[in-house]
């Protein structure tokens, strides 16, 4: 069976000022979707789950299905504020979707087996989704052993701002032993920094960080709702609140309920968090499409 990708394109794009998840970036007006998927492909993935918002849904069916249909089979779910559990409700002040956490449980309904999980505005290139496929094609879909593709901090910062990243500590076996939600990242030179308490820190920079690239097993539906469950009562007050996937699995890690295998892969982070990140991303592309990574229009050749 092949697996299949969750792809979470419900963001807001704060930061950058649109919906950056349609946003061209290739020479033929591919998105940075199109090439998660197009590499997905590759790699043997048979089914992707969009999740997006209602008043988002128009413009990304269209891109959407004129890109993928006949390609690659095709869901949608749906995150919305008013998705939760019985007996909680949306402050009227909340505007910002609850976080990557609940996106996952909002796309339940829409996977059976081991499913991949990605960020629809990120590029992680062919390696990391061939890692990821190998592993879930192995998954036992009964276990709460999961994998993070796990990028080199210095090869996942803007040089336009700050970026948030779950930073990872990883044990002599490969395995995930912590991962920490850094919200504030920046570059300081060749190396790294993040700020908390209103201080900075120092990173080297060499540091395993999650991109939100992971690989899950249908267990994880189970511990996001009691996870979920447990964070609405505070974040009901809090309208910037979110429940985000590093922080929900590193404490199943630390309760020893999950095991999480970090794939490492070599592979340059593209991203569009920032409006001035458009053109760097770009040319990153099309370094790669001179390299003969892709071809210059993605889908005038089968993948």
């Amino acid at each position: 069976m092949q697996p299949t990708l969750v792809v979470m394109a419900a963001g807001i794009g704060s930061r950058y000022g649109g919906l950056k998840q349609i946003d061209p970036v290739g020479p033929g007006g591919e998105i940075v979707i199109d090439y998660s998927i197009y590499d997905a492909i590759r790699a043997g993935f048979g089914r992707v789950v969009f999740i997006i918002r209602r008043d988002i849904e128009a413009p990304f069916r269209a891109i959407a299905d004129a890109h993928f249909a006949g390609r690659i089979e095709v869901e949608y779910a749906f995150q919305e504020l008013n998705d939760l559990p019985p007996g909680f409700s949306a402050p009227p002040d909340r505007k910002k979707p609850w976080g990557t956490g609940h996106a996952i449980l909002c796309a339940r309904a829409e996977v059976q087996g081991p499913f991949g999980v990605i960020n629809a505005d990120d590029f992680y290139g062919r390696r990391s989704f061939e890692a990821l496929a190998d592993f879930l094609r192995g998954a036992n879909p009964n276990t709460t052993d999961y994998a993070l593709v796990g990028f080199t901090l210095r090869n996942t910062l803007s040089e336009h701002g700050s970026v948030a990243r779950g930073v990872c500590e990883v044990d002599a076996t490969g395995r995930l032993t912590s991962i920490v939600e850094r919200l504030k990242i920046e570059k300081d030179g060749a190396s790294a920094r993040y700020e908390e308490g209103g201080a900075w820190h120092p990173l080297t920079g060499d540091e395993p960080v999650s991109m939100n690239m992971w690989g899950f097993t249908p267990r994880l539906f189970e511990s996001l709702d009691a996870g979920f469950r447990a964070f609405l009562p505070s974040a009901l007050a809090n309208p910037k609140a979110e429940f985000l996937v590093p922080t929900h699995v590193g404490d199943e890690v630390a309760a020893g309920r999950a095991r999480v295998r970090v794939l490492s892969t070599p592979e340059q982070w593209f991203g569009v968090t920032y409006p001035q990140d458009k053109p760097a991303v770009a040319a990153g592309i099309r370094a790669l499409i001179a390299r003969g990574a892709y071809p210059e229009r993605l889908w005038a050749a089968k993948a």
